[in-house]
């Protein structure tokens, strides 16, 4: 009875409901004496579930488990957001190492700059005024069209966390082909997807999985027809083609995630750890 009832009140009934909510968690937080270095859970709550804190710790731990991160590495963080996995590395880089992020969303950006970089110099943040229809809908560059503000093989390690579960296909493959230019050889980048191939279309298709990718747009499928970007999945195929295209090996297993409702999983998401072929 109470899931149909929510089920029909408005959308932004429910934005606001959840605003009202979260400003309340933030007002518990300051009487608590919430970190400052944390932001604010009202200007946090539209980037997904989960422990903001909790899932940076653990993302970092993967940096470094998975692709060898290191103290005095230069990274790149594609699709920064509010600092979930700035934060944590903020503690581990040392200062030889050097952070840069960019990102859609203007308010995280200024959050960052005032509360990470002012305290971090080596850590450095900075505003991509790109299209998202669902994340940045008066954005004045194309996805496909956006070169990344930074020289060639620039960058020892380099991530998106939930970046491309959000993005089109020429997006992807313009993006991979940056990932690659700006990536030393030898460099290493870590990207998550929802990736399609058997195990996991076998389970959507017995209505075992957490999200259901039924409306096929290309290359590519989302659960949103008319806002495709709201989440996408790729078919494993199609993701190894875009790797081998760019240069960039992937290096096995790819890690699947606990999306599709799998038994065994690393993490939420599909997890590709990839590093940058030399050159013949």
């Amino acid at each position: 009875m109470v899931n149909r009832f929510v089920k029909h009140i408005p959308g932004f009934i429910k934005s606001a409901l959840k605003m009202i909510y979260f400003f309340s968690l933030d007002i518990i937080d300051g009487v608590k004496g919430r970190d400052s270095m944390i932001p604010p859970r009202s200007m946090t709550f539209s980037i997904g579930d989960g422990d903001f804190t909790k899932i940076g710790q653990d993302y970092k731990n993967y940096f470094i488990a998975l692709a060898n991160l290191q103290p005095h590495n230069r990274v790149l963080d594609v699709g920064c957001g509010f600092g979930r996995m700035a934060i944590p590395l903020a503690s581990y880089l040392s200062s030889e190492g050097e952070y840069w992020g960019f990102d859609i969303v203007a308010k995280g950006i200024n959050w960052c700059q005032s509360h990470i970089s002012s305290k971090h110099s080596n850590f450095h943040f900075l505003h991509s005024d790109i299209f998202n229809k669902f994340y940045n809908r008066n954005g004045k560059i194309l996805a496909k069209d956006y070169q990344f503000p930074f020289d060639n093989e620039f960058f020892d390690f380099i991530f998106l966390t939930s970046v491309f579960t959000h993005m089109l296909p020429p997006d992807v493959e313009n993006y991979l082909g940056e990932i690659s230019r700006v990536l030393k050889k030898g460099g290493k980048c870590l990207i998550t997807f929802f990736i399609l191939n058997d195990e996991s279309e076998n389970l959507i298709r017995a209505g075992s999985s957490y999200i259901d990718f039924c409306h096929k747009i290309n290359d590519c499928l989302s659960i949103n027809e008319n806002t495709p970007e709201f989440a996408i999945a790729y078919r494993e195929e199609f993701v190894r083609r875009l790797y081998n295209k760019y240069g960039l090996a992937i290096i096995e297993p790819i890690h699947y995630g606990s999306w599709c409702k799998r038994d065994t999983f690393l993490d939420s998401q599909d997890i590709v750890v990839a590093t940058k072929e030399n050159s013949n």
